[in-house]
């Protein structure tokens, strides 16, 4: 109850500002009830949807949705307070300069200035319009990325073999069966021949993919599906009643994956042949710095070849950077996701790419190449708490591999 008591008090004072720029620019009072309205009802489905009873740290739509307009009115609000709050010192600056040199009994305050409210309220729409669109649009305005990989050591029958990627679906975050059916086209239309699904299938529970199973039966592909499991799908955030409903929530994700055409490998490994040659498509569990590591790559690759052409699955980009580069076999291409590009950034190609998560994670988005080893991290097909995208736009990876150097 207490933090509570403290995040009312604290978004009150931080509303107070918000609504000083807003009397300032406009004295329209069905203006300053509608403000005051919109901040109360935001407010307040926050904290009735997160002191719902739960069984853990699962984040029903309801929520999601909750935590996202708070975020975006907050954005607008944020941006606002250091600039009022600025003037107000200049103000108070002011009135004591005044009072001292004109030699006055009282101190008089200078009323705020209307361009200053006005600049606040401008620039703090940037954020308030682009996370209230992320939420409208942005999380479903997929892309399609495509990369061309050189390998001396391709195998000749796998040059300009295709490879699409889509990570972290996070079914229970859909809302719009229109829009996931369009996404499912456009891995359809790649064409690629195979597709492969670095993990994250749902939020919590393997019931949220129930509805969306006749949805994903259509994805197609020459060579298979194939799956790993992300942190998301072994349940971990939620409190079960015992460890064999757990389990059964496991098992029952395992099963829709198999309905679904998924190949689910649980540190296992496969083997594509063409002409006689070979390539291997190696799944581990998930293994993430700081979060679930179930992932073995000595296991995965107990039936494989150091010399064969490998790529690897691990959902968490952590995997490939504390264990898998420094392996005594070389992986020439890792697939991984989980970071979503933390949902928000900014992308220019060419120019810029940044996001707040390459504090936290060194690979985040797309291709780095080390040690003469490939990952991509790949941005997600679908979102995580906040219920949008800015910027980091839901992805669809298309891989070419071909034979060769960069040069050839």
């Amino acid at each position: 109850m207490i933090r509570w008591l403290i995040f009312v008090a604290i978004y009150a004072i931080v509303d107070f500002y918000a609504f000083q720029a807003i009397k300032t620019v406009t004295k329209n009072k069905w203006v300053h009830y509608f403000h005051v309205l919109v901040s109360i009802i935001v407010v307040g489905n926050f904290i009735y949807q997160f002191t719902q009873a739960s069984d853990g740290r699962v984040l029903s739509p309801e929520k999601s949705y909750a935590f996202g307009f708070l975020l975006t009115l907050l954005a607008l609000k944020i941006v606002v307070v250091p600039i009022m709050f600025s003037e107000d010192i200049f103000r108070s600056v002011l009135g004591m300069y005044n009072k001292v040199f004109s030699k006055s009994d009282t101190f008089h305050l200078p009323s705020r200035r209307k361009f200053i409210s006005q600049l606040a309220l401008g620039l703090a729409a940037i954020p308030f319009t682009s996370l209230l669109y992320g939420m409208y649009k942005g999380k479903y305005n997929f892309k399609v990325l495509k990369y061309t990989l050189h390998f001396e050591d391709l195998p000749e029958a796998f040059d300009g073999y295709k490879i699409t990627q889509i990570s972290d679906l996070h079914s229970g975050s859909f809302d719009n069966k229109e829009k996931v059916s369009y996404a499912v086209d456009l891995i359809n239309e790649q064409q690629s021949d195979a597709i492969l699904f670095t993990g994250d299938m749902v939020n919590n529970k393997a019931t949220e993919m129930l509805p969306w199973k006749d949805t994903f039966k259509k994805l197609k592909a020459t060579d298979g599906i194939y799956s790993v499991l992300g942190n998301h799908d072994y349940g971990d955030y939620v409190d079960w009643d015992s460890a064999e409903e757990k389990q059964q929530n496991l098992e029952d994700l395992r099963s829709i994956q198999k309905d679904i055409g998924f190949d689910l490998m649980l540190n296992e490994s496969r083997f594509i042949e063409k002409n006689g040659q070979r390539i291997a498509i190696v799944g581990v569990e998930n293994w993430g710095k700081g979060f679930k590591q179930k992932g073995d790559l000595k296991k995965a690759t107990k039936s494989i070849k150091s010399e064969d052409f490998k790529i690897l699955m691990s959902h968490d980009p952590t995997h490939w950077q504390e264990q898998v580069i420094d392996d005594d076999y070389h992986y020439h291409l890792t697939l991984s996701g989980h970071t979503h590009g933390m949902q928000f950034g900014i992308e220019i190609p060419g120019w810029i790419k940044w996001s707040p998560v390459k504090w936290r994670y060194k690979y985040w988005a797309g291709i780095y190449k080390e040690a003469g080893q490939y990952i991509n991290v790949n941005r997600g097909f679908g979102v995580l708490a906040y219920p949008g995208r800015v910027g980091i736009w839901p992805e669809i990876t298309v891989i070419e591999l071909k034979r060769g150097s960069n040069n050839a």
